[in-house]
């Protein structure tokens, strides 16, 4: 990412926070590179096992080029795909968590290499771009169904 646009992804980012300001004061600062930021307001976040979430990830981005920002956890055991405000109370999906209002999301600076909170598989490019939800449902079937058939192959 140039400088330009981290700018415009921290900007972005930090806009939900209660204190935008002093918000991104910290995360600058924070030697770890890691803001916690309130879900439901510009976006929310649709959690997958990683399991699932790379393999979706990969038809994703054959489906679309660049989808919207995707967070994995320290653990690569999750990802979280940014998807439009209201998404995750509309969910409905085995295994798959919502965060919307009220929850919170531990977000690594966009501009920083990975530190304790996770890292970006696909970083915000301070546009407000979010990644369908309706894309992400059939990437997340076709992701699965692949799955399944490798299973059946190899069993």
């Amino acid at each position: 990412m140039t400088g330009s646009e981290t700018r415009a992804a921290v900007e972005w980012l930090t806009s939900v926070a209660p204190d935008p300001r002093a918000c991104r004061w910290e995360w600058e600062r924070d030697p770890h590179g890691i803001a916690l930021l309130p879900a439901g307001r510009r976006w929310d976040v649709l959690i997958l096992p990683g399991k699932l979430g790379y393999p979706t990830l990969d038809v994703l981005t054959r489906l679309v080029g660049r989808p919207g920002p995707v967070l994995a956890d320290s653990g690569e055991s999750r990802t979280g795909f940014f998807v439009p405000p209201g998404t995750a109370s509309r969910w409905v999906g085995t295994g798959v968590r919502g965060a919307g209002p009220g929850t919170w999301i531990v977000v690594p600076h966009p501009g920083r290499a990975a530190g304790g909170g996770g890292r970006w598989l696909i970083p915000p490019d301070g546009s407000g771009t979010l990644t369908d939800a309706g894309l992400l449902e059939l990437a997340m079937h076709e992701a699965a169904g692949a799955a399944a058939q490798d299973g059946r192959e190899g069993g």
